[in-house]
């Protein structure tokens, strides 16, 4: 595990205490985010009955520390642009994406392809992940792992990392500042990279001082192309987003990246990082459509 030097109390404090401020800011969520909020808090409380926190704790005790995934995809100058590789089946404004669903094949393809890292959907009823994809993926591939879910609650870092998580994604239109400075502080402490996400400018501002703590080597920040109001994408989105941002190196851009031109127009920006999912997982063999995204055809 990690030194920070701060020790945290938040795994002595009640998890329901924690995310009790969530359900105020909900009601400045898009109507699609908030209602998968209402339900996710839901659902961690059945699912805490299954495994408390100190089973969960347990665990972490005995497991080998995860996977860095800042180093991963914050480039070093030896290649220009890191792909994070997502695997999901469905969402939300997509719909079924991929029926022949095998998350540890397209896990192996994006490895054979060149991809840094696998981001993973485990949220089950909208995007048709499982938890346990997790475990799979790591066991049959190198690269580090995001787990890709809406974190409301800290036994949820608890229980990423417990499954083997190597980083974690934190949505800021569903949390207060103070749920994200206090999920970061526990996610450094289990060794977990942050992706912090935002979908406008407004959140942003309120959250791009947070980048970088408490711990600067293990925090990015994504910048999500996909309005959560129309949920369309625009990669130009990113380009007004990252004229705000000083320090390039961590963003991710994230959503409605699909041809080797849109990570041109990226690399312009100063932008190395892509998360691409959908493009890649309509495509027969989602492996070579990376290749393709990355300018590499052969085999």
């Amino acid at each position: 595990m990690i030194d920070t030097g701060i020790n945290s109390e938040l795994t002595a404090l009640s998890c329901d205490a924690i995310s009790a401020p969530l359900h105020r800011l909900a009601e400045n969520m898009p109507n699609a985010l908030q209602k998968i909020i209402e339900r996710k808090f839901v659902e961690v409380q059945e699912r805490k009955q299954h495994a408390p926190l100190e089973l969960l704790r347990e665990k972490v005790r005995s497991m080998p520390l995860p996977r860095n995934f800042f180093r991963a995809v914050v480039r070093d100058g030896a290649e220009p642009v890191r792909v994070i590789a997502e695997i999901k089946k469905k969402s939300p404004s997509a719909g079924l994406i991929r029926n022949d669903f095998d998350p540890v094949d397209i896990a192996q393809r994006y490895h054979q392809a060149g991809a840094s890292a696998i981001s993973c959907l485990t949220d089950e009823f909208d995007f048709g992940g499982h938890l346990d994809f997790i475990e799979h993926i790591r066991a049959a591939v190198p690269l580090p792992v995001l787990r890709k879910d809406f974190i409301v609650d800290p036994w949820q870092i608890w229980e990423s990392r417990a499954a083997g998580a190597d980083a974690i994604l934190l949505i800021a239109e569903c949390l207060t500042e103070q749920d994200i400075v206090d999920f970061q502080i526990l996610a450094v402490e289990l060794g977990l990279t942050t992706l912090l996400e935002v979908h406008d400018v407004e959140s942003l501002y309120r959250v791009q001082n947070h980048v970088g703590f408490p711990h600067a080597g293990y925090s990015l920040l994504g910048i999500n192309n996909r309005n959560l109001k129309t949920m369309k994408t625009d990669l130009a989105h990113t380009f007004r987003m990252v004229d705000l941002i000083e320090d390039r190196r961590v963003v991710v851009s994230e959503s409605g990246i699909r041809t080797t031109q849109d990570i041109q127009r990226l690399q312009q920006h100063d932008v190395g990082i892509v998360l691409v999912g959908e493009h890649l997982l309509r495509q027969p063999d989602p492996g070579q459509a990376l290749r393709e995204l990355r300018g590499v055809n052969k085999l």
